[in-house]
């Protein structure tokens, strides 16, 4: 049995799960490895393990790294991002842990905000904890999150975020390309945005019943775009903007910027000739800016109901004053 310090202690206890019922936080043994081979943090790459249990308010306070985050609208390259910050000496990146999720979920359910501010403040706190002597921490949760992003900053206000989205086309030939899971994967989608308010659009569920598989993912999109911009507006230098094609059109610029954003020395040109660049963060295959060109001549198929889809989204974006372009660009 490992103790409640041991746990805080060593960032190889991952904090796994947050248990909301019992106030408690279930820890992972993963080492830097097991964090590179899997895609995400999830029991779908990792597999089961045995996990050790810590009550929220035993853990002791823990050594802090300098935290920032990688927000994102899904399909947007978010990935390789985070895996381009797996450096040792130099940072961490963490791939979509569960731990946003069960807050995200707690917050569907009714959490009340001290409740979830005491929780998050945990969390992060673990998430915090250095991988090795004068590392950062660079976080990319699951676009579910997304609500929580005003309140992550807020418990973090060193902390700085990028946020990142895929064009509008390119999102909804990735949702065609996933077929029946992808199309199921953007209604289930919405159901949450509209529980955590982000549908103010003057649409009711009648409305979105009505709509096509691609509507819905498109309004999904907006919601998550009107988001993004209105934290940028309000939060400033803090958070920077992001087009995905930019990353595999200008690698080398997106790294220098996201590294001076985080305050993070980087060496670019090997962050971009290595790993996170060159190889499919899902499938581990050989690939550049050449391969997903190819992958997205799959979605030829779909290019009448994606352009229609888009335009219709760009006149519903236009009457609710969303501006399709988001402020404060991460690179010009």
């Amino acid at each position: 049995m490992t103790t409640v310090a041991q746990l805080a202690a060593d960032p190889l206890w991952f904090p796994w799960r947050f248990d909301e019922a019992a106030d408690a936080f279930q820890f992972r043994h993963l080492t830097r490895d097991d964090h590179a081979r899997a895609t995400f943090l999830t029991p779908e790459y990792l597999g089961l393990a045995p996990v050790e249990v810590a009550p929220r308010t035993a853990l002791p306070a823990t050594a802090q790294a300098p935290i920032h985050f990688i927000f994102h609208s899904a399909f947007c390259l978010s990935s390789v991002l985070a895996r381009a910050f797996d450096l040792p000496g130099t940072a961490m990146g963490l791939k979509e842990p569960m731990l946003f999720n069960d807050l995200a979920g707690w917050q569907l359910r009714g959490a009340k905000g001290p409740q979830l501010a005491q929780a998050m403040e945990a969390g992060l706190a673990l998430l915090a904890r250095p991988f090795g002597p004068g590392e950062a921490i660079v976080v990319k949760p699951s676009n579910i999150a997304n609500a929580l992003i005003a309140g992550t900053l807020q418990l973090r206000p060193k902390a700085r975020a990028l946020l990142l989205h895929a064009p509008l086309p390119v999102y909804l030939g990735s949702i065609t390309r996933k077929g029946l899971d992808g199309r199921l994967w953007v209604r289930d989608l919405l159901i949450k945005q509209m529980r955590q308010g982000l549908h103010d659009f003057g649409f009711g569920p009648d409305d979105y019943l009505g709509q096509s598989d691609l509507q819905v993912a498109a309004m999904g999109w907006l919601a998550q775009h009107r988001l993004f911009g209105r934290l940028a507006e309000r939060l400033g230098d803090r958070v920077r903007t992001l087009n995905s094609d930019q990353i595999t059109a200008r690698p080398a610029e997106v790294m220098a910027a996201l590294g001076d954003l985080f305050g993070i020395a980087l060496d670019v040109p090997a962050v971009v000739a290595g790993p996170a660049f060159t190889r499919h963060s899902k499938h581990g295959t050989d690939f550049d800016a050449a391969a997903r060109e190819r992958e997205r001549a799959a979605e030829a198929a779909h290019a009448d109901e994606i352009g229609k889809v888009a335009i219709w989204a760009k006149n519903v974006a236009q009457t609710q004053g969303i501006s399709m372009t988001l402020p404060n660009p991460l690179i010009r």
